[in-house]
């Protein structure tokens, strides 16, 4: 269907693009994957004839539609309903001709063409796209310039959906979505019948849609089969064999150096050796895998405040006089980690600021302990970042009075060390504005983390680095995500914002996702297959679930802190053997310890290593059994 014949593109003096090459099957449903920079958007814009390579060319059949979201959202009096069935050009230009035409043969032919290509049912289907992309039918029918920039770019989705071309191109759909959208467009996808080329981040929405992935690293494209679940498996096993084969080159080319050294000056193996720098000198170099420090997440952690941190009493927050939730009763304590679930326009944001003290409760009570610092994460900040001013800069402005070094150790804690912490906002990726957004909002150590959308613009590695440094951060979090994995990596315990209000939500986000796609809350919570009741006492039920839940975050707590632990004492256990055996490398503190002292403190951090080790054996193996 389409076929990439050495594609290069030079961007700034960077050649972003070096001779990449794949042919994509027709149908296929194909993930465009890398790292940020690794320019992805760049070989889709090159595919969709929106930017000329400079070598290369791009094949597809002749005849062919392509379809491409442009990168500014639709706007003007339009409503979304007649944006979308617009998009379909051909079918209000064979509409337009069938209300002129006179000549009997080609009005024959145009009413053949628009029953061929489906054009009477076109509302319906507009309809139907739109409603799966969060419009209800009042908002189908209300002005673009109504709705903010995030809505219209659905509007712009929606619009190429419905135009159904033979290549479908998409770079980071989800990103203006919630969840539920996010569903019905992978069901969307999953049905489609062209070809797909989607440029995602998101590991789920990739497993359950795509069957192949085209991996885009240091200019040059493989494809691999299946998801990326698939794709991390090949690459892992890829990864082995380049390690195995520069262990192996390596010990050759000692081997070869070692023999013309040895043989180079005796006459009767001078040729020998000839032959051997020859063969040495044809050796190419097997580049080995280099550590990324745009993977660097490192939350510091807070001091410790008295539970709970924040509590809601029938609580009210909304925007001048009119609330946007009622009746919030909940609180959150240190170490908890919360999920904000609900449909974009719902509240979820509006709750997150009043949990971050940016907006006021309009009734009831919100406490909160005075001593309590929080981080608040929203896109905005990485958008508002000055792009002429340096990480260092933008640090040093918020941590007024901090010495240079403590500037410097947090940039760090976020891979922003040497250059990298004097390069301008505007020369960054947005993953790295985004990983300095974080930096800044945690440079206080906070005793919670709110996180509003964090991933947009992290790939995939960053994202399961992100996922990492959060469970292993001391303090709470309360994230709003679209990101499936990392709610079901980070969260255990969910609070579904809707119809006004944010209530407990009993089970798992598979639970929420089978609750989202049968819109019958019954099917996911109160059928059962072995003697339960359909309709059954939903009282019981919550409550037997929140008493499930309460043990699972307490067993949840207890893992963490003993795979903390672990780490910890697995570090320290590293340092004493290095004093051990390379006294000039100990750390201070070790150096000046004798060797029988080094012993004696080494076998009690084993015996405390082995204690975690068997405290998070068993509360593994008691989530397990719990089902939980």
């Amino acid at each position: 269907m389409l076929n990439l014949n050495d594609i290069v593109v030079r961007l700034g003096g960077r050649t972003i693009l070096d001779g990449a090459t794949a042919s994509l099957p027709p149908r296929g449903r194909i993930g465009l994957v890398g790292r940020n920079g690794a320019g992805k958007s760049t070989l889709v814009r090159v595919i969709a004839g929106m930017l000329e390579a400079d070598g290369g060319t791009v094949g597809m059949p002749r005849g062919s539609r392509l379809g491409y979201i442009a990168q500014e959202a639709p706007g003007g009096e339009a409503t979304p309903f007649e944006t979308v069935l617009s998009a379909d050009a051909e079918r209000v230009t064979l509409l337009e001709q069938s209300e002129t035409c006179t000549e009997p043969h080609r009005l024959a032919e145009i009413h053949e063409r628009l029953i061929a290509i489906d054009a009477y049912s076109a509302p319906a289907r507009a309809a139907r796209i739109l409603n799966g992309l969060g419009f209800d039918e009042e908002a189908q029918h209300r002005s673009l310039e109504s709705f903010s920039g995030g809505w219209r770019m659905r509007v712009a989705l929606a619009s190429l959906l419905f135009s159904a071309p033979d290549l479908l191109l998409l770079d980071e759909p989800s990103n203006h979505l919630d969840l539920e959208a996010v569903l019905w467009l992978e069901d969307f996808l999953k049905s489609y019948p062209a070809t797909i080329l989607l440029v995602s981040h998101e590991r789920d929405f990739l497993n359950n849609v795509v069957d192949h992935i085209l991996h885009l690293s240091g200019g040059k494209l493989t494809i691999y089969p299946g998801g990326y679940d698939a794709f991390e498996r090949q690459r892992a096993e890829r990864h082995a064999q380049i390690e195995s084969a520069r262990a192996k080159q390596k010990a050759q080319r000692e081997r070869l150096q070692d023999y013309v050294a040895r043989n180079s000056a005796r006459a009767s193996t001078a040729k020998q050796a000839q032959s051997r720098a020859k063969a040495l000198a044809k050796l190419q170099p097997i580049a080995e895998q280099i550590d990324d420090p745009s993977l660097s997440f490192d939350f510091p952690s807070p001091d410790e405040l008295r539970p709970p941190l924040i509590t809601l009493n029938q609580a009210s927050v909304g925007y001048g006089d009119k609330p946007v939730l009622s009746r919030l009763n909940f609180r959150v304590d240190a170490d908890e980690r919360i999920a904000l679930l609900g449909r974009n326009g719902n509240g979820k944001t509006t709750l997150a600021r009043l949990l971050a003290g940016q907006l006021d409760a309009m009734d009831g009570e919100i406490n909160a302990s005075t001593k309590m610092r929080v981080g608040y994460f929203t896109q905005y900040q990485v958008e508002e970042l000055d792009r002429s001013e340096t990480p260092l800069q933008h640090m040093t402005q918020q941590m007024e009075g901090a010495s240079p070094a403590h500037v410097r150790a947090q940039l760090g804690r976020f891979g922003f060390s040497g250059p990298k912490a004097t390069t301008e906002v505007g020369k960054l990726s947005g993953g790295e504005r985004a990983r300095l957004a974080l930096a800044l909002i945690t440079r206080n150590a906070p005793h919670i983390l709110i996180l509003d959308e964090p991933t947009n613009h992290l790939d995939i590695d960053a994202r399961e680095a992100l996922i990492h440094a959060l469970n292993a951060y001391a303090g709470a979090v309360l994230i709003i995500s679209h990101d499936r994995h990392m709610l079901e990596m980070t969260a255990d315990r969910l609070i579904l914002v809707d119809q006004g209000t944010a209530d407990e939500f009993d089970g798992s986000i598979d639970d929420y996702i089978a609750f989202v796609l049968t819109k019958d809350p019954a099917k996911s919570t109160s059928e059962t297959g072995d003697g339960g009741t359909k309709g059954g006492n939903r009282k019981d039920q919550r409550r037997a679930a929140a008493a499930a839940r309460e043990q699972s975050t307490s067993l949840r707590k207890r893992a963490r802190k003993a795979e903390s632990d672990i780490e910890k004492l697995g570090t320290a256990i590293s340092a004493i053997d290095r004093a051990m055996f390379d006294p000039s490398s100990a750390e201070a503190s070790l150096a000046k310890l004798t060797m029988t002292d080094l012993m004696k403190r080494r076998a009690d951090l084993q015996k405390q290593l082995e204690t975690a080790e068997a405290v998070w054996l068993e509360t593994s193996e008691a989530l397990e059994n719990s089902g939980v």
